[in-house]
């Protein structure tokens, strides 16, 4: 079988191949497009309650045994020091050279046993050492719903349920018939739901206080009904697929960097160990900046904001270089706020002759796996953008994205939408010109809500 050291000496160059990748958009499967309506979806999240289907679009990676913790202390920037059962942490381990391969949640389940749940890049790293770095740990992969379910019954493991909104816990405690101790964030518990045990993650992801909760996959659609009933009196919304994703733009987290594995001498054994058909090999990167060195694509834990939680009290993979980056300038993380008069340009020119602007989808306007788009203020290339759409609440377009020490909250930059030349050959991208849109760099979160009520970490001081 092809592994991927096999597929890039083929292509020649790594950004030409990844750059004409016939994949698609990347796909959040199976669960519907929309339950109301994506503005109403939108809209509950910061005003009433959302339930939020994760079931599907993530993979979960367990592994269990006696060198569990060993493994995730030698493949995570965060500390272990005190990590005990019932605790949950984000987690994004680097290659050696201390740049971002991927990112998650890790999921601290009982003595000996953890689970990653994120998206394949992170977790096929967690397999690929676990398999073969001679820890004493099993690893069972539990992979995402296929984009194309081609009418074959879809099975996971567990369901995976968020409850979010400043009317969440009033759902929490309905479901629960009476009070539930408000834990802290990130740490887990158990609440009752149609009289099973429920396991819960207290977490915030559209900026107030709410519970990630799982169980068997075979309770899902139980669980679901008795969420949406009890959620009714508070005006819950069960949120669709094309409105899921931009609640980050709200919040703060930038889900899809490129995985920083196809270069190096030190990661040839895991591009050797990644098959043909992985993420890394037939994935795709757009957008306009453009640079025939993958490395440039390439992105530091500072640089996204994981800056706070990078502990050097123990030995992983890419301390050293994460320690000569630090107390350095970085390029840092912001939100964007697009202009109006250029984006409506960019919808007009869909309804005159000639070759149109790259359209801009809506509420998602990602067209390709890992986005890079370049930024310029005075003429100077001083960022990139990385994620892109339309906040119904906050009535804007806006991105995530990475910009240069010197560029100020409140400067304007200009982002160049659409690609080079006409465009790539992705099926994802028609025939356009580039466009420059104004843009004023933001907070990160940008979200008032969440600016004010998330937990204070690395989504806040992002911005610092």
């Amino acid at each position: 079988m092809r592994n991927l050291e096999e597929v890039l000496k083929a292509a020649g160059n790594t950004v030409d191949m990844l750059r004409n990748s016939q994949i698609g958009a990347y796909v959040y499967p199976v669960v519907p497009s929309e339950f109301s309506n994506w503005r109403d979806e939108q809209a509950a999240w910061a005003k009433t309650a959302v339930l939020f289907d994760q079931s599907h679009h993530m993979v979960e990676q367990y592994v269990q045994g006696p060198d569990t913790m060993k493994l995730f202390t030698h493949l995570g920037m965060n500390s272990f020091a005190n990590f005990p059962v019932n605790r949950a942490k984000q987690l994004a381990p680097t290659n050696y050279d201390g740049q971002v391969i991927g990112d998650g949640i890790l999921f601290h389940l009982e003595e000996n046993h953890m689970v990653f749940v994120g998206r394949a890049p992170a977790a096929s790293w967690i397999q690929f050492h676990a398999e073969t770095g001679g820890f004493n740990v099993k690893t069972k992969k539990d992979d995402r719903s296929p984009g194309n379910t081609k009418g074959l019954a879809i099975n996971r493991t567990n369901y995976r349920f968020q409850i979010q909104g400043p009317n969440a816990w009033k759902v929490i405690e309905k479901l629960n018939g009476g009070p539930l101790p408000e834990v802290k964030f990130f740490h887990m518990a158990t609440m009752k739901i149609a009289g099973r045990t429920i396991r819960t993650l207290r977490h915030g992801m559209a900026g107030a206080p709410g519970l990630e909760i799982w169980g068997p996959y075979a309770e899902r659609e139980e669980i679901r009904a008795a969420i949406v009933a009890a959620g009714k009196e508070f005006g819950l919304k069960e949120v669709g697929s094309r409105a899921y994703a931009t609640n980050t733009l709200e919040s703060g987290w930038i889900p899809s960097p490129l995985p920083a594995v196809y270069t190096g001498e030190k990661m040839k054994k895991y591009r050797e160990w990644l098959p043909a058909s992985s993420y890394e090999a037939t994935g795709s990167v757009g957008g306009s900046f453009v640079s025939k060195n993958i490395e440039d694509y390439y992105v530091t834990p500072y640089e996204m904001g994981y800056g706070p939680f990078i502990k050097f009290d123990h030995d992983f993979i890419g301390k050293e270089a994460l320690q000569k980056l630090a107390g350095k300038p970085h390029r840092r993380k912001v939100t964007l706020a697009w202009n109006a008069d250029d984006v409506t340009k960019v919808w007009r020119s869909m309804l005159e002759s000639g070759d149109p602007y790259k359209y801009i989808d809506l509420p998602l306007s990602n067209f390709t796996s890992a986005t890079y788009d370049r930024l310029t203020h005075q003429g100077k290339t001083v960022g990139m953008n990385m994620f892109s759409g339309y906040s119904y609440n906050e009535r804007s377009m806006l991105s995530l994205a990475i910009v240069d020490p010197d560029i100020q909250l409140g400067n304007e930059v200009k982002l160049h939408w659409g690609e080079e030349g006409g465009g790539s050959k992705k099926p994802t991208v028609e025939r356009h010109k580039q466009m420059e849109i104004r843009a004023i760099v933001s907070p990160v979160p940008y979200g008032k809500q969440a600016q004010t009520s998330y937990h204070e970490g690395w989504r806040s001081k992002a911005t610092a």
